[in-house]
C-alpha cells in the first residue's frame, strides 16, 4: 500500500509540526490519512516503527535535493559551484526540517521522535528496522554521492583532491546548521565560504 504509507507518513509529519512527538497519537495519523489504525500498524508496527519510517523518509529526501543540487548542469556549472549549491540546499533544508537538522547534527529535542528507541516488535512487512543513519553516516553519504556526481568533471587525477571537496563542502554546509548564521544571509553566505574554500 505505497499511498496508504505515503499518506501516513505526510499525516505524522503534519502532527508533528503541530505538537511534540510524544503528543502524536497512532489513532490521529490514521485518522488524517484516511486509514484504519490497523492498517498504520500494519505499515509501521508501532509508533517507533513510524517515527524511524518518518525519520528516514526525510532524511532521503534531503539526500535526493542533495543529488539534484549536485546534478544541476554538469557539465556546464563547474563542480565547485555544484558543491556551494548542495552546501546551499543543505542549510536551507536543516533550516525547513527539525528532521533533518536532527539526523545532520544528532540534536534531538524533546519535540521530536527518538532515533534511539528500539521498536517493541519489528515492523510485519520486511522482518526488523534497519537503523537510522548517524550524522557521520549521513555526512559519508553526502560526500559519497558528491564525489560520484562530479567525478565526471573533475580532473581523472585528482580524486583525492575531489574527495577532499566534497568533504570540505559538507563539513562547512554542517557548520552552518550547527551554529546558523541570520536566515537573510545564509544560504548565501555559506555558498560563498564554499567558493572561497574551493578555489
Amino acid at each position: 500500500m505505497p499511498a496508504a504509507r505515503e499518506s501516513l507518513l505526510d499525516a505524522a509529519f503534519t502532527a508533528l509540526a503541530e505538537r511534540p512527538w510524544a503528543g502524536v497519537r497512532m489513532v490521529d495519523v490514521a485518522m488524517a490519512a484516511g486509514v484504519s489504525r490497523q492498517t498504520l500498524y500494519n505499515e509501521f508496527g508501532s509508533k517507533d516503527g513510524l517515527a524511524r519510517a518518518l525519520v528516514r523518509r526525510e532524511a532521503e529526501a534531503y539526500l535526493t535535493g542533495v543529488e539534484r543540487a549536485l546534478s544541476g548542469a554538469s557539465g556546464a556549472v563547474a563542480p565547485n559551484e555544484r558543491l556551494a549549491a548542495a552546501a546551499g540546499w543543505t542549510v536551507r533544508a536543516a533550516a525547513a526540517n527539525p528532521l533533518v537538522r536532527a539526523v545532520l547534527t544528532g540534536c534531538w529535542n524533546e519535540r521530536l521522535p527518538s532515533p534511539v528507541r528500539a521498536a517493541a516488535r519489528p515492523p510485519r512487512r520486511g522482518g526488523g528496522p534497519d537503523p537510522l543513519p548517524s550524522p557521520v553516516e549521513l555526512l559519508g553519504q553526502v560526500r559519497d554521492r558528491a564525489v560520484r556526481l562530479l567525478a565526471g568533471d573533475w580532473p581523472q587525477d585528482g580524486a583525492a583532491e575531489l574527495d577532499r571537496a566534497c568533504e570540505t563542502a559538507a563539513r562547512l554546509a554542517l557548520s552552518y546548521v550547527v551554529a546558523p548564521v541570520a536566515e537573510e544571509r545564509r544560504e548565501s553566505e555559506v555558498e560563498s565560504l564554499v567558493r572561497g574554500a574551493l578555489t
